[in-house]
């Protein structure tokens, strides 16, 4: 256990990024909470993950695509618990269209929350993990980090700049007791996903097996979703001890999507 490590993760009120502060949290992280909604059931978050896990944790509001409250995001934390140990940059957002119908505004929105967002926290995080002699950082990128799919121009280009990204950061703070590592998950089956299934069903005139199998995960060779957990457990592993030389590379869990 690591109970002295506190990890941030960015749009952590559900799917991949709750999934990734319950795993954190059930190896002994204190975990922030993070999303830009800043209801009452995001608030209450935070207090479920520590009554299960036995952790500190606390939500943060901070809206991703304001690159002054990233900054923030992480010196609250610090401010906070003391240090930022890990860092997990999970918000993200999608908007699908032909390039030349996309919204200069989504355009800009995606951007700044799927990539930007990730420079300004990592820019505030680094100095404190020099500080300390460590550090992780993980970066939720997609298969579209690797290979791209029509009508989705702007999240393919950040998911690749992510990508960019977390090798340049990598090389700058090899020496300095910190990795960054990237995840690239294909389909998950969260909230989000489950909820376009009755359209895709109708679009199509399939049933729901059918139409998973055969619209949503065709390219994605296992046939069957990735989980939440799966994620989260691959984070974890990332910011392990064992993980201590896997610097500036990316792990896929896409079910033999970009194998190919």
């Amino acid at each position: 256990m690591a109970s002295t490590r506190t990890a941030i993760i960015t749009g952590s009120t559900s799917g991949i990024g709750l999934a990734i502060a319950n795993a954190l949290a059930a190896d002994g992280c204190n975990i922030v909470v993070n999303s830009f909604t800043d209801t009452e059931q995001d608030k209450s978050i935070a207090g479920k993950i520590a009554g299960r896990h036995g952790v500190e944790a606390v939500y943060l509001k901070a809206d991703m695509a304001r690159p002054d409250e990233c900054r923030a995001l992480v010196e609250k934390a610090a401010g906070t618990f003391g240090s930022v140990d890990i860092l997990v940059n999970n918000a993200g957002i999608q908007h699908v269209a032909p390039i030349e119908e996309l919204p200069v505004a989504k355009w800009d929105a995606i951007i700044a929350i799927n990539l930007s967002s990730a420079f300004h926290t990592i820019a505030a995080a680094i100095p404190l993990m020099k500080t300390a002699g460590s550090g992780r950082i993980v970066n939720i990128a997609s298969a579209h980090g690797l290979v791209a799919s029509p009508f989705k121009s702007a999240y393919v280009a950040a998911k690749h700049g992510i990508m960019g990204l977390t090798k340049t950061v990598a090389l700058e703070v090899a020496t300095h007791g910190i990795t960054c590592n990237a995840v690239c998950p294909g389909y998950v089956l969260t909230p989000l996903v489950e909820a376009q299934i009755p359209d895709q069903m109708k679009a199509h005139g399939m049933d729901r097996e059918t139409v998973i199998r055969e619209v949503m995960l065709n390219r994605q060779p296992s046939r069957e979703f990735a989980t939440v957990e799966q994620i989260g457990a691959t984070v974890v592993f990332l910011c392990s001890p064992a993980a201590a030389q896997i610097n500036g590379t990316h792990i896929s869990v896409d079910g033999g999507w970009t194998a190919a």
